[in-house]
């Protein structure tokens, strides 16, 4: 198998052992409700996980959708969202796939810490889908581990973590070779964010779609 079974690490780890599990939304994605710089709209939430982010964001007015290939992932978050009484909407899908089950499109899409689970072959599959399924003037939202970081390692592109993933750490440039036919960059940079494993270096982007 080419990528790690991510609906395997849902089905045999307590959440609270999942490094990307996190309850409390990052700062750097409150940080742009609170500026305005995204607005209540409709959205989708790319490798959703469980649906913590998406439940955050449709407390504040948000119309979410969130998408994950593991089975496990959206069954947690759809009972996360009706526990908390969310009006979230939550679907099983390849984001590398045709992404038939996604029948609308959306005014905001991101993905938090998912793209380093992409490897550089498949990204633009991955970016075309992002570009289908989002209208014009769309923004979109990516954070994904610079090569800079210095966890798992500190060293390669490829870098193995403690529950047994494979990420890819990437460049500026590749970031932004990457999305630039499909979107217009507002932002591109390397920040630090926290995490429970320490600080981790990520590229930050934020762009509109073409």
């Amino acid at each position: 198998m080419k990528y790690d079974n991510i609906d395997r690490i849902y089905q045999t780890l307590p959440l609270g052992s999942i490094p990307w599990n996190s309850e409390t939304p990052p700062d750097t994605l409150v940080g742009l409700v609170q500026n305005g710089i995204v607005q209540p709209c409709k959205t989708i939430d790319l490798g959703c996980g469980a649906g913590n982010y998406a439940i955050y964001l449709a407390g504040l007015g948000f119309e979410v959708t969130g998408v994950d290939n593991s089975p496990t992932a959206i069954k947690i978050a759809t009972e996360h969202a009706k526990h908390k009484g969310s009006t979230c909407r939550f679907i099983v899908a390849d984001l590398l796939g045709d992404l038939y089950e996604v029948t609308e499109t959306f005014d905001f899409a991101y993905d938090w810490e998912f793209l380093h689970h992409i490897f550089p072959e498949d990204r633009e599959t991955y970016i075309r889908n992002v570009h289908r399924i989002t209208r014009p003037g769309a923004t979109y939202f990516s954070v994904c581990f610079a090569e800079s970081d210095p966890q798992f390692g500190g060293t390669g592109k490829y870098r193995s973590t403690r529950i047994g993933t494979t990420l890819y750490f990437s460049s500026e440039s590749e970031i932004r070779d990457l999305v630039s036919p499909f979107f217009s960059i507002r932002e591109l940079k390397t920040i630090q964010v926290a995490s429970r494993s320490g600080p981790h270096c990520v590229v930050y982007l934020l762009t509109n779609r073409r």
